[in-house]
Order: structure tokens, then sequence, then C-alpha cells
């Protein structure tokens, strides 16, 4: 009954999205060209991972694939935003389709500590107590969507009966999944031990995937990239586990994600029947990329370039299949990404790399001072903390007492700009500025951190020359989100949404009921 009372408070105090119907706008949006609106018969739902919104103004001129017709021809929002903390794969990804901020969806980081299980687990773990899920196409433990809350539009799209097939194609296993939802017929990606594209029992319970899929791991898509040169980075010369390894962070990783995307498009006959088909598609490699070189770089630029080629052979092959006029796109990005700390400082902005090592142990000392020594801190993930509830119970501590120790100290630390315990969140004492509403809205009572800590803008935790995404700065929040296809008005919108409008805006186009957990609203601005 708490849990769902917190529920009801974290829904009811969510951002306003909602402007105007008119606020904003600057381009009056293009009328149909002809009084007759097909219905889609294909979804087709695209993430770049780590694409923040300015890279579509930096390279607008030299677009010339999918990304120069979504802008041409479709729906543009200028000013998208995620609402929720942290800005990571996992969230982005499970907040596409379910419409559902982390508060609703559980989806709370790409892994966490698990406070039921006493471990550590990711967004794709199966849960306890169900079937379990190996691995189909290699050797391995299967990943499930069994940790998201709530539902997707696939999900709501197969319980109307108005759904087909419900895909979900990538190389990292929870942006395939989180996307599709529960009942989707299959998520694939790709496994750098072997170099196959494969599923999980959690689809294929046989331990058998399509002939198709076999077809493809038979030509060893990722082996024709042995030794080749990308902007004077070389693969590895032998096809193995290193290749492949490798492939995440160059171009070619997106380009095996494109033939796996071809391929489901093609043998499985999406867009073709009676229903409505969906496909997710996530680009991975410009996430590793970015990771690597950060958003600077001429290797993200090539990135964006080469998806933008992607993107359009991608919408050029569905619509060819569908129709013209019956493809129905969603793009959008899961996260952005910070600047590279060392390339921010002799620009003189203020850039650093926080010691979160020291913040721990700072906190540790703290409340062995105060309540005597003991292991106080169970788990740092991402520059968060999760208190050691042992000790805790075991000294007959009051955990909000303990918690208020540990964020006084974490306060008086160089470089933190906020901290959230989490009995302040589950009380919902924070203010109603927008960075405070983001960290509410990725609070989960069951599952988030005891202590939320944002560095200050520009502090970037890793190795020196990388960079990385998670915070509520418009830098990680502002990515593109764009609609193209039937029933959609072209034009440029500039009032602000969130990215959890799209799932109840795509409801609305295909007259299903929003997912369970949709917090967003749907833009009918743009719907014809």
């Amino acid at each position: 009954m708490r849990r769902f009372l917190a529920a009801i408070l974290f829904c009811s105090t969510l951002v306003a999205q909602a402007p105007p119907p008119s606020a904003g706008r600057v381009a009056a949006p293009v009328a149909a060209a002809s009084a007759q609106v097909q219905s889609p018969k294909l979804v087709l739902a695209i993430v770049i991972d780590q694409f923040r919104y300015d890279y579509l103004t930096r390279y607008k001129s030299e677009y010339t694939g999918g990304l120069k017709r979504l802008m041409d021809r479709g729906a543009v929002f200028t000013n998208a935003y995620f609402e929720h903390v942290p800005t990571v794969t996992a969230v982005g990804h499970s907040a596409f389709l379910s419409g559902a901020t982390p508060a609703m969806s559980g989806i709370i980081a790409n892994d966490w500590w698990e406070r039921s299980e006493k471990k550590r687990v990711s967004s794709v773990t199966p849960v306890p107590g169900s079937k379990g899920s190996k691995m189909v196409g290699a050797e391995g433990n299967g990943s499930t969507p069994e940790r998201l809350l709530q539902s997707t539009v696939g999900d709501e799209l197969k319980m109307a009966r108005k759904g087909g097939k419900v895909i979900g194609v990538s190389i990292k296993d929870r942006s395939a999944i989180l996307p599709v939802g529960h009942m989707a017929d299959a998520a694939y990606w790709f496994d750098d031990n072997s170099g196959n594209f494969v599923s999980a029992t959690y689809y294929f319970p046989n331990g058998q995937l399509p002939a198709w899929v076999g077809d493809l791991n038979r030509a060893r898509p990722g082996d024709k990239y042995a030794g080749r040169e990308w902007l004077g980075h070389r693969a590895p010369e032998q096809k193995g586990k290193a290749l492949y390894n490798e492939l995440s962070f160059t171009p070619w990783g997106n380009e095996l994600i494109q033939q796996a995307a071809l391929a489901a498009l093609k043998n499985e006959k999406l867009g073709t029947g009676t229903k409505v088909d969906l496909l997710a598609v996530s680009y991975s490699s410009n996430d590793y990329v970015g990771h690597r070189y950060g958003p600077d770089r001429p290797e993200a630029h090539d990135m964006a370039l080469r998806v933008d080629k992607l993107i359009g052979e991608l919408l050029t092959a569905a619509e060819a299949q569908a129709g013209a006029g019956r493809v129905l796109v969603a793009l959008t990005a899961d996260h952005g990404v910070a600047p590279v700390v060392e390339e921010m400082i002799p620009l003189k902005m203020p850039a650093g790399r926080p010691n979160g090592a020291a913040w721990r142990a700072e906190v540790e000392k703290a409340l062995s001072a105060r309540y005597g020594n003991g292991s106080w801190v169970t788990d740092t993930p991402d520059l968060a903390m999760v208190l050691n509830q042992d000790t805790i119970n075991a000294k007959k501590l009051d955990r909000a007492q303990v918690e208020h120790v540990a964020a006084e100290t974490l306060r008086e630390q160089p470089h933190v700009f906020r901290v959230y315990t989490r009995t302040q969140l589950l009380s919902g004492s924070v203010s109603a500025d927008q960075l405070d509403l983001r960290v509410r809205n990725g609070f989960n009572a069951a599952r988030s951190p005891d202590l939320t800590v944002i560095p200050d803008p520009y502090w970037v935790a890793g190795q020196a020359g990388g960079t990385t995404h998670g915070t509520p700065f418009t830098y990680d929040a502002h990515v593109p989100v764009i609609f193209y296809g039937p029933q959609i008005k072209a034009g440029r919108y500039h009032f602000n949404i969130a990215v959890i409008d799209i799932a109840p805006t795509l409801s609305t186009i295909l007259e299903i009921e929003p997912p369970s957990g949709s917090v967003g609203r749907a833009l009918h601005e743009i719907i014809k």
C-alpha cells in the first residue's frame, strides 16, 4: 500500500508538459495532401544511442539520408527533454515506448542494488521466481523485460488485438528488449563473445532462433571488418572476441544492427499483414564512440553522418515493403552526453572529474564517528549511494537520521551540486524546480539508492579523455524527438515536450490504450 501511495504521489507531481495548443510554434504544420489519411501498417521506432539534439543542428547541412528526410517532412520538436534522472541507456529506452518515468517503470538505471536480493542486478536480469532465461544463439544467461513494471506501445497493440509482430533489434540487450516490452515476439542483440546475433529463451522457449537469424549468423557478419580502418583507428586483424568487442566502438557496430533490422523487416514480412507491426531499432555504436572520444571530436561527427544514411536505408526499405504513407516513425535518443572535461578547461568552462571514492570514504568516516565502526556503504552506483541496512538494523538506528548524516557529509564535499535522501524523496519534501522534479521522477521507492548525488555541471566521472552522461542538465537531457508518416503534421515545434510524450502520442494515432504507466501527454498539435 505504501508503494502504491508513493507512486500516486510521484505521478501527481510530474512536470506538466502541456502548452497552449499553438504555444511557441513558428512554422504552421503542412496540410495533408489528400483528404484521406491512411492508417499505419508498420510502426518504426528508432533510437540513436547518445545523440544530443544539437547534433541535428550542427550537421544539418551535411545530412542527406534519413535524418534529412525526417527533418524536412516530419514533425520536429526542438525542445524535447528527459524529465528524469539518471539519463542513461536503460532508463531512456524504457521511457521511449512506455511513457513512464523510473518512478513508474521501475527501470531506475542500467543496473542497481536490488535490496530484496541483496545484489546488483541489471535492468534485464530475470526476476526471482520466474523461469529464468538462457541465451539462444550463444552460450550464457539470457535477458528478459521482467523488471519493467509497465506495459509498452507494443504490449498495448497486442492486448487490443491490433498488434501483429513486435520486434526489437540492437547491439545491447537492454536496448533491444526494453522498448518492445513484455509481449514482444522477439528481441535480438549482438553477442560480442561469439559474434552472433542472439535472443533468449524468454522469446524462444524451444531454444531455436528463426532460420533467417541462423543464416545471418552463419554468414559471420562481423568477420568482414577484421583489419578495417576508420579515421585512423584499425580494427583487430584476427577474427574473434577481440574484434567483436571492438566493433561497437566503430560505425561498423551500427552496420551490424542495420543488417539484422533489414533482415527482420524482410523475413518477418513486417508491414504486410492485416495488423499493425512494430519494429524498434536502436543504433548503439554512437554511444560507445561518444564515451571514448566525446561529442566534439571527428569520430562523433562521422558517426552522425553515417547513422543518417543507415536510417535513410531503413526508411526506404520499410516504405517499399509496407507501402508509401503506411509507415509511422518515431525517432529519439536515450540520452545526450557531457563534453570532455579536458577539452572544456582550456575554454575557461568550469569542469573537472569528481572523486567518488573519496566521497564514499568521507561518508564511511562520518557515520563511524557518529555511530561507531561498521560497514556503512553497500554500493555506489553512478556516484549515488546505497547504505548498508544490516549495519543500520544491527545498531538499531533510525534510517532517516543515518541518511541525513550521510547527506550532510556529502554536501560538504567539493563539487557536489545537490544531494537527496530516500526519506526526503519519499515524503516529497523537495523544491519544485526542474532539476528537483527530474530527480523525483527518477525515484522508485523499492529500487532507488538511499542517496542520490548530483555533481556540479560539467563535472564528469571517469577516465581522462573520455566522457559520460546521467545528469539532469541539458547536455544529457535534451534530445531529438521527430514523428513522420500517416496522420503527422510536418513542421517545427518549439514548445517544451518530454520524451515520455511519445508513447501516448503513438497510442492516440493507433487508437489503443496508452501504456499502463504512461504519464506523458498526447501531442495533439501534430496529429491530423
